[in-house]
């Protein structure tokens, strides 16, 4: 092992577990290769076991490195595809882009972590079964209908049989059918809320609805027409509020006064929660079968695989049968076959348990760096879950003028006044996303942002 020169950025941990990451990727340290020893790594650098501990068992839980009982660590064979990537993106990191953007806090998950080697085996395996070659069932493999019902079960406290598991590429064309299948003229719409879901249902009427700090208002809900609501509870975007279990029954209880109405629940990233207990699913919580859930992979696994998935009440899939049957699958029978067996073999858990341990990590050193950086000079909105935050600037600058600042210093931060339609802040907010970023770049992201604002 070569000598290393720690900076006063990352955590230790972090930049040996880097550093030992990219002679893996790059080939320096190639295939069976033996690393030292905790206990003798710790003395050659300087640094405690515990540090070496900790970066060794990240390295372990992605793959790079193997223990072998009584010989010690080795270096995994990487394929040389995935080597390739990710030396490329390592490049690409340390490099400004062709629109100079060094440091992006966009919405997406980080690809370091994605677990090649066993999505891989499940991928090979998955392609040789016959029926890929024949059109599949219009809600979706049984299989993986099947597996994504125990989750939720077990994790959300969602309630259902595979029967009501339709899987769709993308949260909007499931949203579409699913409006399709209501046969209603009104929605009620968070405000703000995501722009897409707007974009999905132009062609009904929507009721936009403010937020108070408990999530959409009730008593406004009760005032509309809307026979049908769309709300994400878990984590309210854009604004990261948790509902609590009290707006969740008024919720209900408004559903439950007349006939004919729903309640659409958007799960998007309801994995990732880090301050207190999970609170339970609207759905778990509904005795009247009227509440439609959706859930997606795009968050927790890979947003380019395009598989989401929403859970229908049993008596509005029975009344629009003909109508959902009427769709063709589009998400590919070699995906979702390659995803069952994923879930089936215990990976997807041990894959979302890494990726909270993970984010956790960089959320608490988000949330402790822009309190030290900044101090008292920003207002930090939506902490306590999921993989973005807004932050609330106090300077004169517009939003317009907070991203071009931002912008100039080599730091991509974006605007949320595109999910606004009445509920226009005093304040302009800025939406920073912290799933793509490193540890070293949030460091170095916030300083550079600190001096482009103030």
């Amino acid at each position: 092992m070569d000598t290393i020169f720690f900076n006063t950025g990352a955590p230790l941990f972090v930049q040996l577990y880097e550093h030992i990451k990219l002679k893996v990727s790059d080939g320096t340290m190639p295939s069976g290769s033996k690393l030292p020893s905790k206990r003798k790594l710790s003395v050659q650098l300087n640094i405690s076991v515990n540090t070496v501990e900790a970066a060794y068992g990240q390295l372990e839980a992605e793959g790079y490195i193997e223990a072998s009982p009584r010989k010690g660590w080795y270096v995994v064979h990487l394929e040389e595809t995935a080597a390739e990537e990710i030396g490329e993106q390592e490049k690409a990191e340390g490099e400004l882009s062709p629109s100079g953007h060094a440091i992006d806090f966009s919405q997406t998950i980080d690809p370091r972590k994605f677990p090649f080697k066993q999505w891989k085996k499940c991928s090979i395996e998955a392609i040789h079964k016959e029926e890929l070659f024949h059109t599949g069932h219009p809600y979706g493999e049984e299989g993986l209908r099947k597996e994504i019902a125990a989750y939720l079960y077990r994790a959300r406290g969602v309630r259902c049989s595979k029967n009501q598991v339709m899987i769709g590429s993308g949260t909007q064309l499931l949203l579409d059918r699913a409006a399709r299948a209501l046969k209603i003229d009104c929605f009620a719409l968070e405000d703000p809320g995501y722009h897409r879901t707007r974009d999905t249902l132009k062609d009904y009427e929507l009721v936009s609805i403010p937020l108070d700090e408990f999530g959409m208002r009730s008593d406004l809900l009760k005032e509309s027409k809307a026979a049908a609501v769309y709300v994400t509870p878990s984590h309210q975007f854009p604004k990261g509020t948790v509902m609590p279990v009290k707006r969740r029954l008024e919720l209900l209880e408004w559903a439950a006064e007349k006939n004919n109405r729903w309640i659409v629940e958007d799960d998007y990233d309801g994995e990732f929660r880090y301050e207190g207990k999970p609170i339970p699913s609207l759905q778990s919580l509904s005795t009247r079968d009227d509440v439609i859930y959706f859930g997606t992979f795009s968050k927790s696994f890979i947003p380019s695989l395009r598989i989401s998935y929403m859970i229908l009440p049993g008596k509005l899939m029975r009344e629009a049968e003909s109508e959902l049957l009427s769709f063709k699958q589009t998400v590919s029978r070699f995906h979702q076959h390659a995803l069952e067996l994923f879930m089936a073999r215990g990976f997807w858990e041990q894959h979302l348990n890494r990726m909270r341990t993970h984010y956790r990590k960089k959320h608490r050193l988000l949330l402790d760096q822009f309190r030290q950086v900044f101090q008292n000079r920003i207002q930090l909105i939506g902490e306590k879950s999921g993989m973005h935050v807004l932050i609330e600037v106090f300077n004169e600058m517009s939003e317009e003028e907070l991203i071009e600042a931002a912008l100039q210093k080599g730091v991509k931060v974006y605007p949320s006044s595109i999910y606004c339609v009445t509920a226009k802040p005093i304040r302009p907010l800025i939406f920073i996303g912290f799933g793509g970023v490193t540890e070293e770049e949030i460091v170095k992201g916030l300083g550079l942002l600190k001096e482009a604002w103030f």
